[in-house]
């Protein structure tokens, strides 16, 4: 399997899910089935159904974080300076409209887009890598061709 970078920031909300999984939703739901079991005929129970679904829910995403957690590669955005690479915060300026937008580049698992959180995967991401401030970069998107000045380029 292939390493993928993530920021500390990222790293630690994917644990602190992971956590929350195990230590508070998973018991409680284990809990939901036996009181479900307490009522009697399982086939007609939809208590006892619906809590079995949560619990195989629950399950199937402790191991996709875990998954996650193992394979994660640790990036520190605040070792890193030069031109735009993983990490970096970079401030960018629409060409068309002078409308000022600010995005972090981020791993896919923890990329935002609401948040100024950008996947390294994404069109806007993989035109920036590599640029530094003052450049211009032209980004084909779904809405068309956008240009865009890069502003201010930051490690943080």
């Amino acid at each position: 399997m292939e390493k993928f970078p993530m920021t500390p920031r990222g790293i630690d909300a994917l644990q602190k899910e992971l956590k929350q999984l195990k230590s508070k939703e998973r018991p409680e739901i284990i809990a939901a089935i036996a009181e479900a079991r307490e009522h009697g005929d399982l086939s007609e129970n939809a208590e006892y159904h619906s809590a079995r679904e949560k619990h195989s829910f629950i399950e199937g995403r402790i191991k996709e974080l875990e998954g996650l957690i193992s394979l994660a590669e640790v990036i520190d955005p605040s070792k890193l300076s030069g031109s735009i690479k993983f990490g970096a915060t970079v401030t960018l300026i629409d060409e068309d409209t002078d409308e000022e937008k600010t995005y972090q580049i981020v791993g896919e698992q923890e990329a935002d887009i609401e948040n100024g959180l950008l996947n390294i995967k994404s069109p806007l991401a993989r035109a920036l890598i590599g640029k530094d401030e003052g450049d211009s970069v032209e980004v084909r998107t779904p809405g068309g061709t956008r240009a865009y000045e890069i502003a201010a380029v930051v490690f943080k």
